[in-house]
């Protein structure tokens, strides 16, 4: 299985619902840096996975659509817990999407694996994982 991995980073604000938050039920902000690993078991005919300038303009425009915002305030997501875990999925879900249509060239409909990690701290990270 080949893999190519690009990363960027985010800040967002945004606060939880639920006691077991804690302080964190408060509007606070977070920065991650953000993996996206795309996997694939076949290279296309120049021997890439994906095209690397592609899946980095491709992240970079995903992340822009919640970089630097409130989360609460964003319909999309305003009545989640925007926990790292769903923040994941929901790159995830959008990055997949862009593969499916085509948006990181024609070989990417090959992707057969994409993980999305956000790391919050040297220490401290979540991903989402699937399939496409």
């Amino acid at each position: 299985m080949f893999s190519l991995t690009v990363c960027d980073h985010i800040m967002i604000a945004h606060s939880f619902h639920g006691a077991e938050f804690g302080p964190a039920q408060r509007l606070h902000g977070a920065t991650y840096a953000v993996e996206a690993e795309f996997r694939a078991p076949t290279l296309d005919p120049l021997n890439l996975l994906i095209d690397i300038g592609l899946a980095k303009t491709e992240l970079r425009r995903v992340l822009d659509t919640v970089d630097y915002h409130n989360l609460d305030e964003l319909p999309a997501l305003s009545d989640q817990n925007t926990t790292t875990e769903f923040m994941a999925l929901h790159i995830h879900t959008l990055l997949a999407a862009a593969c499916r249509a085509g948006t990181l060239g024609p070989h990417a409909r090959k992707i057969s694996g994409l993980k999305v990690t956000l790391r919050e701290s040297p220490v401290a990270w979540a991903a989402y994982e699937a399939p496409l």
